[in-house]
């Protein structure tokens, strides 16, 4: 009997634990309050905004780095997303509408060493890459098979003699539908 009700607790426990981090992995999911939501309360599609250590690609933030985000769609047409300067680092990554992380690079990673990428889907790559304009001879293509994204770029601000350049470098930062 004690041998039953010891099989039948342990099975509640592990049960109950089973069903926590179920449920803890997909609050994500079902909640309204994403990173997609707070971006859209600061601002329009395609514009970026700061995000800080309490944004969903900000979380654990490093204090030393500096983070702007864009809303996009791809839908109408592709997205390019630029911006020039020096900064001792930069990184971009371009996340899906749930917040899934779909391509990283960063300015060691890049042709010419420009943030330069355009976003479109995978057919409309395919059409760019039949004859690429001139423009975009250095760019880095993303195919994103969703119609909504997120781009997030970060630079270092390795200390204050650096705080000029990264803003300048941030705030000049581009996401242009090109329809």
């Amino acid at each position: 009997m004690t041998r039953a009700l010891s099989y039948a607790l342990l099975l509640g426990i592990v049960g109950a634990a089973l069903v926590h981090i179920a449920v803890l992995l997909l609050v994500p999911t079902f909640t309204d309050r994403d990173a997609w939501a707070r971006l859209a309360e600061r601002g329009e599609p395609f514009r970026f905004v700061a995000v800080s250590g309490s944004d969903a690609f900000a979380r654990g933030a490093n204090p030393f780095l500096r983070a702007v985000a864009c809303r996009f769609s791809i839908e109408e047409g592709m997205v390019h997303i630029r911006a020039s300067g020096t900064v001792p680092l930069w990184t971009a990554a371009i996340f899906d509408r749930s917040g899934q992380n779909i391509y990283s690079l960063n300015d060691r990673t890049t042709p010419s060493g420009e943030l330069d990428i355009v976003v479109a889907s995978p057919p409309q790559i395919i059409e760019l890459r039949k004859e690429i304009p001139e423009e975009f001879d250095t760019s880095v293509f993303v195919g994103l098979e969703t119609g909504e994204g997120i781009a997030v770029i970060r630079a270092a601000l390795l200390d204050d003699s650096w705080s000029d350049l990264v803003s300048d470098f941030l705030d000049q930062a581009e996401c242009v539908p090109l329809g």
